[in-house]
């Protein structure tokens, strides 16, 4: 199992009251949101193997310098050194620190590499797995990584973090009549206005859908442009032409990457927290206690 973790964190933080607080007031909505969610997960799952992917670059430089928009509208501040900083909310914040230091004190793999994102370790593990994975995201992007002959499949939190819709190919041909390669072609197509991609100038989801089923992929439309016997409309061959410079750097920007140098872990579930003491230590400091026994007790074979 990987989770999307800043994904997940985010919709516990909004999930979850903010009246939910540690002894000295500090919010930790997203700590115990997060808790409760990998609780449920693993109680539900079973899962042998779980990963906590981590952003330790929410913005790449390789995928910037292809599209200078990416990400662009998220920047708080920008550092000529090291990643920019990303809008978050000002009570969050300081509760990724905490979020790490717990998952770290209770053993459960954390994996983040400097020049990648969350979405790239997701790809490079799943690519790397010999068995089933379930990715948990709220991020639509990895629905790229669903394969049905190798058991990837994404479940995908539907309100909060309360209940899941696990897709596979035949959910995601059933909502958007693509496989899950086929899937980068209509994201690149459709543009991410939250991820600053532009897309191509009028076409949306159901045209991109349309023009995959109709020449295959993104290689076979961008030849029927150059078909003047294709059936495109003269609107649709114009604005793909157009579109043509953004076209050749898209897939790099949208697919994820599957080749991360990843550090060596143990992704085995743990058991029994890996620094006991540690635990008690921030479930005193930030009012954990309730949440941490019942994931310790789930986390119990």
């Amino acid at each position: 199992m990987l989770l999307d973790t800043a994904s997940l964190y985010y919709r516990a933080y909004f999930g979850v009251p903010d009246s939910v607080r540690a002894p000295d007031g500090t919010p930790v909505n997203a700590v115990r949101g997060l808790l409760d969610f990998i609780g449920r997960l693993v109680q539900d799952h079973r899962p042998d193997e779980l990963v906590a992917c981590m952003d330790a670059d929410w913005r790449p430089a390789w995928r910037v310098e292809l599209i200078p928009s990416y990400k662009a509208h998220r920047v708080a501040q920008p550092h000529e050194e090291g990643p920019d900083e990303e809008e978050t909310p000002d009570t969050l914040a300081p509760q990724v620190p905490i979020i790490e230091a717990v998952l770290d004190a209770l053993g459960i793999a954390r994996v983040g590499v400097a020049g990648y994102e969350a979405d790239d370790v997701i790809g490079t593990l799943a690519g790397r797995a010999t068995g089933p994975v379930d990715i948990v995201t709220g991020d639509r992007d990895l629905y790229q990584l669903i394969d049905d002959k190798r058991g990837v499949r994404v479940l995908y939190p539907l309100k909060g973090v309360g209940s899941l819709h696990l897709t596979d190919e035949a959910a995601l041909r059933e909502k958007y009549g693509v496989d899950g390669p086929g899937y980068v072609d209509l994201a690149l197509l459709r543009g991410d206005p939250s991820d600053g991609l532009p897309g191509v100038p009028g076409v949306g989801e159901k045209t991109a859908a349309k023009l995959l089923d109709a020449f295959g992929d993104l290689a076979g439309i961008m030849a029927a442009v150059d078909d003047p016997r294709s059936k495109l409309t003269p609107s649709q061959r114009k604005r793909l032409d157009e579109a043509r410079d953004y076209v050749a750097v898209a897939p790099t920007v949208v697919r994820v990457a599957g080749d991360v140098p990843l550090p060596d872990f143990d992704p085995t579930l743990p058991a029994a927290p890996r620094d006991p003491a540690m635990v008690d230590a921030l479930a005193t400091r930030w009012g954990l206690g309730g949440a941490l026994r019942r994931l310790l007790a789930t986390l119990q074979p």
